[in-house]
């Protein structure tokens, strides 16, 4: 069988503040089990790959952190082409580099995880792959304009973090729910796409809640990454300096053209011309 993984790892390795996880067993395009969302730090994860993961079968792991910062300062190249549509959105986006104590330097648990999970991290080899464990990095917050066609508007981005009490929103709450379930419909993974559901009525979620919907939604993306045709998903960056993997609207595709040419950033292993 093959294995897919979401982590929302929150970055750190806090007990306090530990991020999520969740799985699906897929007996070739049919879902056979399903792990729910559960809060884990970085060990806990391992832990949980190791015992979901079916050494027979593909696995794959799509993780909301990221995973390759050769960068001292500053912001990935990447993360300035995803920022320009995420600022659109109304979002942010949160630079990586190795000067972010704890984050991304030399000790920090990412790093740890990484040597102990002993994955190899190639998207296009993942797609094919019939057995091994692979890793991509992914931003569930982007992946929304292309699950949601409504979150693709000037200031368009679904403010669900209840951690920011100004700001977040119990509608888009609903509706970031509902996009997941919709799209764990699409491949027929009914417990994922029920677990969404429920979470949609939560009636007063917490940030807890929102790192276990964000571990579905990092499913998700590797479900749509391996199962689904090329052109609707988009590898964005590369392997040297840092990379994205993103479900791709066409409106999301074209969008990034231009900030992706401006950074020198590939789309699908092309860099354009500015």
């Amino acid at each position: 069988m093959d294995t897919f993984i979401g982590f929302d790892s929150a970055w750190t390795d806090n007990p306090k503040s530990r991020g999520a996880i969740c799985a699906v067993s897929m007996k070739g395009r049919v879902s056979a089990k399903f792990y729910p969302p559960r809060l884990a730090t970085f060990d806990e994860a391992l832990t949980f790959i190791r015992e979901v993961r079916d050494e027979d079968g593909n696995t794959l792991i799509a993780l909301d952190q990221p995973t390759v910062v050769p960068n001292l300062v500053g912001m990935r190249p990447v993360e300035r082409a995803a920022a320009a549509l995420v600022g659109w959105l109304g979002g942010g986006v949160q630079p990586a580099n190795r000067a972010r104590k704890g984050l991304f330097c030399d000790a920090s648990p990412i790093w740890r995880f990484l040597t102990g999970l002993e994955c190899v991290q190639d998207p296009e080899r993942a797609r094919d792959a019939a057995d091994g464990l692979y890793l991509i990095e992914v931003f569930p917050a982007l992946a929304l304009a292309s699950l949601d066609p409504g979150f693709f508007a000037r200031l368009g981005a679904p403010k669900y973090n209840p951690g920011r009490r100004k700001t977040f929103r119990a509608d888009d709450w609903v509706r970031v729910a509902g996009a997941a379930a919709r799209e764990a419909n699409s491949f027929d993974c009914i417990e994922l796409a029920n677990w969404c559901c429920e979470a949609g009525k939560i009636a007063h979620p917490r940030k807890a809640d929102q790192d276990k919907l964000d571990s579905a939604i990092c499913l998700l993306v590797g479900l749509r990454w391996r199962l689904k045709s090329r052109d609707l998903s988009l590898l964005l960056g590369d392997l040297a300096k840092g990379y994205m993997v993103l479900p791709a609207s066409s409106d999301v595709r074209e969008y990034l053209r231009a900030p992706a040419a401006k950074h020198s950033v590939a789309i699908d292993g092309v860099v354009s011309k500015f």
